[in-house]
């Protein structure tokens, strides 16, 4: 498609759309209605229809008429916060209004409409620019990963500046290149021209020409190019005067940039003196202070020492940027800060009274905490990986390519072995550079750039990301060797010699990959593909067309890697991005369609760098592919599951009121962390958890019989002292019946429980379930008088073999499917069935738990929603009913549910040898409490940065 025909393309769709706006009833838009207003379109403009495809204007009506949002989700705190934000008040927003119809040529209205509604909640929760006195609010905005952070931040700052902030900070990472971006982003969405060295050449993009009032043109001080931070240079000439209009500062967190901007601040902005400490502050001008990716380099990592009243150290030092932000934050007197982050695990680790004389408090998020929810179009974690289930991962999208063709099977040799060193020569075989998992990812690369040129999406960019070294050497051989096997394929394509090979090659991948996966999508989500689907030839045309426009790059956090897609605007820049850990976290790769994984480094960082895979694939998705290791496709599930966890707590604390220092008490306890503190150890360190209000599961078992017959020997112990059973245990659910097969005992002795878990091995990666430590917290609480009366049950009826564990006590073993294969244990994707966690519940606490689940429930598709509202309680309300009760159900923080299960290994799929004996495995749902009570988990850091590496 040419540049005018893309121009064409959008200006047919920005009608249609106003014309498909004004139906009666939307649910009626369809794809004979909208030929017949792209009809009426063209006739008016008979231009318009020259070189359209028509089916790709198409899919993308249907894509924006399909899409929904779903409902955000905030904790905020009122302390010292006077509400201001009325309908009158937003009256003539210029700065908003522009960014809104700029937005309007890409985005579906119901796009918009959400990230208004969203924008506006974080708005009201800052502080009204033009209140009298001092104030301070310190928020945080969960959002997805990639999930459109920067499109979110930049309408607060169009809200913020329309509504009288006037210094305007975003700390945008901590590389040139993302700076960069961040910066060319903002120019596009607020200041409306092209940032240079020069102001006196404006040259109007974005909103500006939408509005290009030079009334209104916000002032900049850093610009879009490799230099353009803020500098001493700068410093010199720049004199801030209270005027009408704002500006813009992007800057990298970075010591000295931060330092600099700091005492400018302090030296040239300050127009008063503090009275009780003598500092110089700005009291005239409101400052908003964006902080994206705020879980990376703002929170202070050093140990701040409180007193026994909870009093903080006022002479602690904090680590440099965290130090250099808040000194900025408290040079203003009127000042609201917001951090953005997908991965807020350390920032509500941040001391909600940390806080020291020279920088004032600390960046907990004490005034609110937003989670933003995603549209139905965006795919994250949770599309990809699905969820846990009893049958292995269940509702992921089939676009993960398991790799294991990239060493040898020592580990050691190879093309690219886990532990090669700066020295490194990848080489797969003799006489083959690349491994045959990177040469099929590189033609599903091609195959999707053609694919996409046939939808109406050539002018658009593709890109694919190569992330398997962080050394920079060895980046450059794997540049050199795709370049080469790059080059080679375009000269037999296009040269139509010894080409035979290559197109076999690639027609295998096209019938055999992406045929099946587009229908597998289509049937998933039919707004996310194409209905249409090309002959071969015309595939492999327009393959050969595209191939020439392949660039390989490498990517090492220079600017001048970020700055190419804007050069390429309406011509779409093909890209193979080979990049390491410099690859600047939270750079958006535009049109990524094909990622190829292997571990670089340190675990968290890969895992983080992995995530920019996610995000919006508007008509494409079917044409992306992951391709990873089975490792790190296990510790993503494991991060989908935690972060999801999280999420629903949140969403319970939300419906009941609960406040940011609330969340961050929970949170600081949570054994999810057992997980994530692994991912991003800094030193060896042990934990203070609470297991309270918590369902922990074994879903990591052994394979060594000795230890199985070991567990197996301790459930027999614990069975066989527990009395006589309710057989087939039977509960009533609001007008039905729940039924087990199986067997419960009721009024049961923590000593039993205690005596189990002490007998009882778990494996060493069950991250959250470690026996040891669940006995010494049972028996610490059953001395205040909690958990000291247990349910115990042995949930039956599985498709395995009928085995009988103490006499008199037999059941049908369960089927659970290895989800993965690994040598050193059996991994299972869930083993509870969610409805088995309310087993000791009556009917009053089963319908009080499915209210509060029904009230804390939001619409997220991001969360593999299907839209529709809960049947059944979670496991939070359920936890929370049983321990706190509520107005006609008592309260019962003495009962945990300890949950036992007999797998079948026959049934396991998973290599166990004939004669095993079954696996025993347990679940234990903890009711939740207000005690308090932490026992320590130590953290065996020595082996685990041996093999993963430190987050340092």
């Amino acid at each position: 498609m040419t540049i005018t025909a893309d121009t064409h393309s959008q200006k047919v769709i920005k009608f249609v759309q106003e014309l498909l706006l004004d139906h009666e009833d939307r649910s009626d838009v369809t794809t004979s209605l909208i030929a017949e207003k792209i009809s009426l379109v063209i006739s008016m403009n008979p231009k318009w229809g020259e070189g359209l495809n028509r089916n790709a204007v198409t899919d993308e009506l249907i894509r924006r008429f399909s899409m929904w949002t779903g409902q955000d989700t905030a904790l905020t705190s009122d302390v010292d916060h006077v509400a201001w934000l009325t309908s009158a008040r937003k009256q003539d927003w210029r700065y908003w209004q522009r960014y809104r119809e700029w937005l309007e040529r890409k985005l579906s209205p119901a796009a918009v409409d959400a990230l208004n509604n969203s924008t506006d909640t974080i708005l009201e929760q800052l502080e009204d620019p033009r209140r009298d006195g001092s104030w301070d609010r310190r928020g945080l905005v969960v959002g997805h990963v990639q999930s459109g952070k920067t499109g979110n931040y930049t309408g607060l700052i169009c809200k913020a500046a329309d509504a009288g902030y006037k210094i305007i900070i975003v700390l945008a990472g901590l590389h040139n290149n993302l700076r960069s971006q961040t910066q060319m982003r903002l120019d596009e969405g607020f200041l409306g021209y092209e940032t240079k060295p020069a102001q006196d050449d404006i040259r109007v993009i974005g909103v500006g020409e939408i509005d290009g009032d030079p009334a209104i043109r916000p002032n900049y001080v850093t610009n879009r190019t490799d230099k353009g931070d803020f500098s001493t240079a700068i410093a010199r000439k720049l004199g801030i005067t209270p005027e009408q209009r704002p500006w813009l500062f992007v800057v990298k967190k970075n010591k000295t940039v931060l330092e600099r901007l700091y005492r400018w601040i302090r030296n040239h902005v300050a127009d008063t003196h503090d009275s009780e400490t003598g500092r110089k502050v700005v009291t005239r001008l409101p400052l908003l202070l964006i902080d994206d990716e705020a879980d990376h380099a703002s929170v202070d990592t050093g140990e701040q020492w409180f007193d026994a009243e909870g009093n903080p150290d006022d002479e602690h030092q904090p680590t440099a940027i965290n130090s250099r932000i808040r000194k900025i934050l408290n040079s203003f007197s009127k000042a609201s800060y917001v951090g953005y982050t997908a991965t807020p695990f350390a920032n509500i680790f941040i001391h909600e009274k940390g806080a020291t004389r020279e920088e004032g408090p600390d960046l907990f998020p004490s005034a609110f905490i937003i989670n933003l929810a995603a549209s139905s179009n965006y795919i994250g974690p949770a599309k990809v990986f699905g969820h846990s289930g009893p049958d292995g991962r269940e509702g992921g999208v089939p676009l993960v390519r398991p790799v294991t063709d990239y060493s040898k099977e020592d580990g050691r040799g190879g093309w690219m072995p886990q532990k090669h060193n700066v020295a490194h020569t990848p080489l797969h075989d003799v006489g083959t550079a690349l491994p045959p998992s990177l040469v099929e990812a590189i033609d599903a690369f091609l195959l999707s750039c053609a694919l996409r040129d046939i939808r109406g999406q050539g002018t658009d960019h593709s890109s694919m990301l190569i992330h398997v070294t962080r050394f920079n050497s060895v980046q450059k051989h794997v540049h050199d060797q795709v370049n080469e096997h790059v080059r080679h394929i375009r000269q037999r394509l296009q040269r139509r010699v010894d080409h035979e090979d290559i197109i076999q090659r690639l027609q295998t991948v096209w019938e055999h990959d992406f045929i099946p996966t587009t229908q597998a999508i289509l049937t998933i989500a039919p707004d996310q593909a194409s209905q249409h689907e090309p002959a071969w030839e015309d595939v492999l045309q327009a393959l050969t067309d595209n191939i020439g426009d392949v660039q390989i790059r490498m990517i090492n956090g220079t600017a001048k890697d970020a700055l190419d897609y804007s050069d390429h605007k309406g011509v779409g820049l093909k890209v193979i991005a080979v990049g390491g850990d410099k690859l600047a976290r939270g750079l958006t790769l535009e049109g990524l369609c094909i990622s190829y994984f292997l571990r670089a480094s340190r675990m968290y960082d890969t895992l983080m760098q992995m995530g920019r895979w996610f995000g919006y694939r508007p008509g494409y998705l079917d044409l992306c592919r992951l391709y990873t290791t089975p490792e790190l496709c296990e510790w993503f599930e494991h991060i989908t599951d935690a972060a999801e966890e999280l999420r629903e707590e949140f969403d319970l604390m939300a419906a009941s009121n609960g406040t940011p220092r609330d969340y961050g008490l929970k949170v600081q306890s949570h054994p999810v962390l057992m997980v994530t503190s692994r991912l991003k150890m800094r030193s060896a360190r042990s934990l203070m958890l609470s297991f309270s209000g918590q369902l922990l599961e074994t879903v990591s078992l052994f394979r060594d019989e000795m230890i199985l017959q070991q567990n197996l020997n301790a459930a027999k112990q614990l069975l066989s002292g527990l009395g006589r059973p309710e057989k087939d245990p039977s509960r009533k659910r609001l007008g039905s019946q729940q039924n087990w097969t199986g067997f419960l005992w009721s009024n049961i002795d923590a000593t039993h429980i205690v005596e189990f878990l002490s007998s009882y091995r778990t494996h060493p990666e069950a991250h959250k379930v470690n026996s040891t430590l669940l006995a010494e917290f049972i028996q610490s609480m059953a001395t205040g008088n909690e958990l000291t009366q247990w349910t115990v049950a042995l949930v039956g009826g599985g498709e395995g073999e009928n085995y009988e564990i103490v006499d008199g006590i037999s059941v049908s073993m369960l089927k659970r499917k290895a989800n993965g294969q690994f040598e050193d244990r059996y991994a299972i994707g869930r083993l509870l069935s969610p409805r088995d966690e309310a087993i000791d519940l009556d009917e009053a606490a089963w319908a009080e738990a499915l209210k509060l689940t029904r009230e804390a429930w939001k619409n997220d598709p991001a969360r593999a929603s299907d839209g529709k509202g809960p049947e059944v309680p979670n496991g939070p309300a359920i936890r929370r009913v049983r321990g706190f009760g509520s107005q006609n159900v008592p309260a019962h923080p003495e009962r945990g549910v300890l949950l036992i299960y007999a797998l079948d290994p026959d049934k396991a799929m998973s290599g166990f040898r004939k004669g095993t004996p079954p696996v025993i495995a347990f679940g234990i749902s903890f009711p939740g409490s207000n005690s308090g009570l932490k026992v320590e988990y130590k953290i065996n850091n020595v082996g685990w940065e041996l093999e993963y590496g430190s987050a340092n």
